[in-house]
């Protein structure tokens, strides 16, 4: 026999004599456990220290590990269902602020006690404090940071000193604002796609004919097209979508990489002190990039059961099932300097090390590089064409070297060109 009243229902007034009325109950908040950080022997706050792998004292020197069990990859994932995301955790599970840039708009999670005023993304200091929000879904696990500030710093001078085209002051990277520990928020998703594809296959095929100039039988060659189809799928594992438009993807894409095998369970211990941002790109929006990720890998998997590389009018349907998705923080080091009144950024891995970003280009340096190599390329150029003039056999070799010579001048001088504007570029 059911349960008389339902679960989660209550009594309430009615106007009727003899009946009674049951309406749901109204629900209750979950009251997010917070965590505070207070240094057990003097009182003083606590922060998460890099190269400890645990939270210390300042203060009193007091060290205590944060144990976190290493999950992996096998961390568990969420279905694409409404009654995970009502069971899932809200908020960053203890007390936090976020600093608003007025700039940029980007919103950072700072520790409750931080004096941060410049933004991490921008380099602005118009920035205003106001109360976390704790309404975002919690990040469930973590990959921790395993290179500290002070082997940050070391990379981002020897990456600055690999680089002819920076200006001599930019050779001491001492003199920039040290990096930003921060937490990035990224999504990862899992699924198994399939499609059935059709396309027209080019195939190189040789053809015989009467040439009534020479009356004789030649060969030709010419593509035939064939209609071909399949069916091919692949599958995506922990396919990550970065979950902040705020860094630039082009760097974010360079210094990837993160080995998720060393993801743990989320603490609020490894926030004490540092940095995080949350999503603002939500988990909707994640997804549907994610599909775009999966379709041009589906689409690549059915080319190549083609069978040539010559494809014309490819159509396919693709379907994806066992489809799941988590919420996770990675480590990073941001950095946004001014040189010359103008802001660069730079990015590095805080579990690899590996760094991408912006570096300032002098372009008087570059143009007198580029008017050396142009004008050994001139005088290649000119000496070939007497060499060739001459007629003699030995001259015509000299001159075909000496026009390789200005042809690859011409390419140095593209290639310089493109990497310069390609070092301040976002």
């Amino acid at each position: 026999m059911d349960k008389f009243p339902p679960p989660n229902y209550i009594m309430v007034p009615s106007k009727l004599p003899g009946f009674e009325i049951y309406a749901p109950a109204e629900k209750k908040e979950k009251v997010q456990t917070i965590t505070e950080f207070k240094c057990p022997n003097c009182g003083a706050v606590t922060a998460y220290s890099i190269k400890q792998s645990g939270l210390i004292c300042e203060h009193c020197g007091y060290q205590e590990k944060v144990q976190a069990t290493v999950v992996g990859k096998a961390a568990e994932e969420n279905e694409f269902s409404m009654a995970n995301l009502e069971r899932a955790s809200h908020g960053w599970g203890q007390e936090r602020k976020d600093l608003r840039c007025l700039s940029c708009g980007a919103e950072i999670n700072i520790p409750p006690d931080s004096m941060a005023a410049t933004c991490t993304f921008c380099g602005s200091n118009k920035v205003v404090q106001a109360s976390a929000n704790q309404n975002n879904l919690r990040p469930k696990y973590l990959v921790p940071f395993k290179v500290d500030q002070e082997k940050c710093q070391q990379i981002a001078r020897e990456w600055v000193g690999k680089s002819w085209m920076v200006p001599k002051t930019m050779k001491n990277y001492n003199s920039f604002d040290p990096f930003t520990a921060i937490y990035l928020p990224y999504w990862t998703f899992d699924a198994d796609t399939k499609a059935s594809w059709r396309a027209e296959v080019g195939h190189t095929v040789n053809v015989s004919y009467y040439d009534s100039s020479t009356k004789s039988m030649k060969t030709r060659t010419k593509i035939e097209w064939r209609w071909e189809s399949g069916v091919a799928g692949v599958n995506v594992d922990d396919l990550l979508i970065t979950g902040t438009e705020r860094v630039s993807a082009r760097h974010l894409g360079n210094v990837g990489g993160f080995n998720l095998s060393a993801m743990v369970n989320y603490q609020p211990d490894f926030l004490a002190g540092l940095q995080a941002k949350g999503y603002d790109r939500t988990l909707e929006q994640a997804w549907e990039l994610a599909r775009e990720v999966m379709r041009e890998s589906t689409k690549k998997a059915c080319m190549k059961q083609a069978s040539t590389d010559m494809i014309r009018n490819f159509s396919m349907n693709m379907t994806s099932s066992n489809e799941s998705w988590r919420y996770i923080l990675l480590p990073v080091f941001l950095a946004a300097y001014r040189f010359n009144e103008k802001i660069y950024k730079a990015v590095v891995n805080g579990q690899t090390g590996t760094i991408s970003g912006q570096r300032p280009v002098d372009w008087k340096k570059v143009w007198l590089v580029l008017a050396l190599i142009m004008i050994l390329g001139l005088i290649s150029g000119f000496a070939g064409l007497a060499a060739i003039a001459s007629s003699s056999g030995d001259n015509l070799l000299l001159g075909v070297v000496l026009f390789g010579i200005m042809i690859g001048c011409v390419i140095a001088v593209i290639s310089i060109l493109v990497n310069a504007n390609k070092e301040g570029a976002e």
